[in-house]
């Protein structure tokens, strides 16, 4: 695993491959807290059809296109919980607002990280408002044995409840001699004998009803 100062992989695994990555620097790997910072200009890989348009809902063979950053974020990965926080600047290095990914943390990798979101998504303002983003995708992920859904939104309940809100990162500022990051090598193997990167409560039926 690369230390601090690293470019890292963070990647959505589904079924046993990369849905997306994301190339960051890695900032902060402690027992509770990893600190990701992925600048505008961050390349990215995502999802895509034969049309080009982004693919929302997993499926076993993903086609992967570029993307590049539009905004400087830092990712808290939080060991153990079924969440990420992700903090927002907009231009000119002012803080614009939190993103709550709802994932399940797979396993730190040769690379980097890797989790699988589960679509569900949650955006607070610094004056404290509440806007949650991709129900309906969270619940189709459902519909499809994908995600648990009743988990997913406990999770979500118990991070509004804690309100971990402002998180201490904030007035973050990265050393202005960091070059932009970019994908390790290996970025994209994933072991085909890990199982921990497989939905154990998805059923064969529910894998079958998956679209192409």
């Amino acid at each position: 695993m690369a230390g601090t100062g690293s470019d890292v992989a963070l990647r959505d695994i589904w079924f046993g491959r990369v849905w997306r990555a994301n190339a960051a620097r890695l900032v902060e790997d402690g027992d509770g807290l990893v600190a990701l910072w992925m600048p505008a200009g961050s390349p990215a890989k995502y999802p895509v059809d034969a049309n080009g348009a982004e693919v929302r809902v997993p499926n076993p063979e993903p086609v992967l296109a570029d993307r590049v950053g539009s905004q400087d974020l830092l990712a808290l990965l939080l060991p153990g919980r079924r969440h990420s926080i992700w903090l927002h600047w907009a231009g000119g290095g002012v803080f614009d607002y939190w993103y709550v990914n709802f994932e399940r943390p797979l396993d730190r990798t040769p690379v980097g990280f890797d989790m699988a979101d589960e679509k569900l998504d949650l955006i607070v303002t610094p004056d404290g408002s509440l806007r949650w983003k991709d129900e309906d995708e969270l619940e189709h992920a459902a519909e499809l044995g994908l995600v648990d859904e009743a988990a997913v939104r406990a999770e979500a309940e118990r991070v509004v409840a804690e309100w971990p809100f402002p998180t201490g990162w904030e007035d973050f500022r990265p050393d202005p001699a960091w070059p932009i990051p970019q994908l390790p090598a290996g970025w994209d193997a994933v072991p085909p004998v890990d199982e921990k990167l497989q939905f154990r409560h998805r059923s064969d039926d529910a894998a079958d009803a998956l679209p192409d």
